[in-house]
């Protein structure tokens, strides 16, 4: 039987581990067919993630890669960002060049509706890496996409690990907990990539020197970038290494045998300023709430690392 490559679109908001996550993506052409990527703000504002979604297409020599601006802000609250891990483009790190490839003239949300639209029911997977902004405003403005997405595999959220960002709530949740509640309210099959099992993938001076001996200019970009917020995730869980967050989405679309985890309930506060946008999810089954979400516990991190190597070197 022939494996067709899953249809995807890429929602993000780069970020260096955004940026290894696009790369990964677009050096899988057998398994994940980029129809095309969205930014969103969130690690830095809106018209610096979609310039780095398009340096990014660049450095992976695939300037043909489709690039929307999608939403600048969140649904209801103000913008939260994070310069203080990504640096001040989001990509901070080695210089980059300005892209050249355009940037697409229409937003964002019409093309994930238009795409949904047109693609075959269940044969789009949407693979949000940031805030949920994007999604939730298509899924509000074109009900009827709701039945026609295939899978929403995401980064966000975390249980066992708690915040990153205040000590209740994982970053991209936290950022737009409104637009997570309808994400995670829509009935679409969701897999989640919490950072439970973010934080078992970390980068060690061994993995990141993989990166750097494959002597490709995307190779020597992995390891500087994951050397630089590198820096700040060390500082501050006092591990041995950063954890790749986004990558796991892509990983897992590719070798889905490398996750493990549990089919759960899984609810976003949205009232409380002291836990906002706390994923609360029902991991040991106390409540219930039907099953929402596949929410990943476990990884294979030499299994993700191997993979990651073995298809950077492609580009």
């Amino acid at each position: 039987m022939t494996r067709h490559p899953r249809k995807i679109i890429i929602d993000t908001d780069p970020g260096q581990d955004d940026a290894v996550a696009i790369l990964l993506a677009l050096a899988s052409p057998e398994d994940v067919e980029v129809l095309g990527i969205t930014a969103v703000a969130g690690n830095v504002p809106l018209p610096l993630t979609e310039r780095n979604a398009r340096i990014i297409c660049e450095l992976a020599d695939k300037p043909e890669t489709l690039v929307f601006a999608g939403c600048d802000r969140p649904l209801q609250r103000a913008l939260v960002t994070a310069e203080h891990v990504h640096g001040k483009t989001g990509l901070d790190g080695p210089q980059l060049a300005d892209p050249v490839m355009p940037l697409q003239a229409l937003h964002g949300v019409d093309f994930i509706i238009e795409t949904l639209r047109r693609e075959p029911a269940h044969t789009v997977t949407l693979c949000p890496l940031g805030p949920l902004t994007n999604i939730a405003t298509a899924l509000q403005r074109a009900p009827d996409i709701t039945a026609r997405i295939q899978q929403i595999v995401l980064m966000g959220g975390a249980y066992f690990e708690v915040g990153n960002i205040t000590p209740a709530a994982e970053f991209n949740i936290y950022v737009d907990p409104q637009a997570a509640d309808i994400v995670f309210k829509s009935g679409v099959p969701l897999v989640v990539m919490p950072l439970d099992v973010t934080h078992k993938v970390l980068t060690n001076r061994k993995r990141i020197e993989a990166f750097r001996a494959l002597g490709t200019e995307p190779g020597r970009m992995v390891a500087e970038w994951t050397d630089f917020f590198e820096r700040f995730d060390m500082q501050k869980y006092g591990s041995e290494g950063a954890p790749l967050h986004d990558p796991c989405v892509i990983a897992y679309l590719i070798r889905p045998e490398l996750f493990q985890g549990r089919h759960i309930n899984v609810q976003i506060e949205t009232m409380s300023e002291l836990t906002m946008g706390m994923t609360v999810a029902d991991w040991w089954g106390v409540t219930k709430r039907p099953a929402n979400a596949l929410f990943i516990g476990s990884v294979d991190a030499d299994g993700f690392f191997a993979l990651l190597t073995d298809r950077i070197a492609r580009l």
